[in-house]
């Protein structure tokens, strides 16, 4: 289970996107245009949630803020700072954990302090909180095989955290997860958000896990994703799974659907 602990105050974190176009080459001089002119702006320590239909841009999207993707057009910002490519800023969860299999989870976690050439002791520290927090104390000296699928993406959590991230961006990180098990995911994420107030940007494809963990639910057309509504998620926190049954998550998913059903209307 992630510790939850006393919220601090979030300082930083400031994403925004001005214009972003992004295409793809294809036959001959082609190219598939993925996004088209987006503009998005996430306050510091705020969860935005991005849903669209399939092939709508939005892992694309998530890769553009974390530096992977060099837009062909606009701009994106962390804090009024250019994103020019991999930024310690910025952490990244993918769908699959992608964890080395030959290392422990300890030295999963660890490895991108290795890479930062932090000294052995902060590392070793900086570990040993971050297993804690994700609830893995228990198996750092387990190695990927050992472990099970909920445990390696608290494990990717943790290496994601690493460096202290300004922006955590998560990419469906909890869909290959049982739905009794992702439901206690999103508890865990809000409680580990909770204690962090790290602004992040989750991508799903459900509407439920949109509104419970997002301060708002950003909403893509189909190729060339745009920009096709931008709803307050309307619950209070903190939350619970209760909430799901209520009569503001019923109408904000409704919105969401004919959102949903624009974006994929011919």
């Amino acid at each position: 289970m992630i510790a939850d602990r006393a919220a601090p105050t979030a300082t930083s974190g400031r994403i925004s996107l001005r214009g972003v176009t992004v295409s793809f080459p294809a036959r001959a001089e082609e190219r598939i245009v993925a996004l088209d002119g987006v503009d998005l702006d996430v306050a510091p320590g705020q969860i935005v949630s991005l849903i669209g239909p399939n092939g709508g841009g939005k892992s694309t999207l998530l890769r553009v803020l974390a530096g992977l993707l060099v837009p062909d057009r606009g701009e994106v910002l962390l804090d009024e700072e250019p994103i020019r490519g991999p930024d310690p800023r910025l952490g990244l969860v993918f769908q699959e954990p992608r964890l080395l299999p030959w290392r422990s989870t300890a030295r999963n976690v660890g490895y991108p302090m290795e890479l930062a050439d932090w000294e052995p002791a902060r590392r070793d520290a900086r570990v040993a909180d971050l297993l804690d927090i994700v609830g893995l104390a228990g198996a750092a000296n387990r190695i990927p095989a050992e472990l099970s699928g909920g445990m390696r993406q608290r494990a990717a959590l943790a290496r994601a955290l690493a460096l202290e991230p300004r922006v955590l961006l998560l990419d469906e990180p909890f869909s290959a997860l049982d739905a009794l098990t992702r439901e206690r995911f999103n508890v865990e994420l809000l409680a580990l958000w909770g204690r962090t107030r790290t602004t992040i940007v989750v991508v799903t494809h459900s509407i439920q896990e949109a509104i419970f963990l997002g301060d708002r639910v950003v909403v893509l057309s189909g190729r060339p994703g745009r920009v096709v509504a931008d709803l307050p998620a309307g619950l209070p926190r903190p939350r619970s799974l209760g909430q799901l049954d209520g009569a503001i998550v019923s109408a904000t998913a409704g919105e969401i659907r004919a959102h949903l059903g624009e974006a994929v209307t011919p």
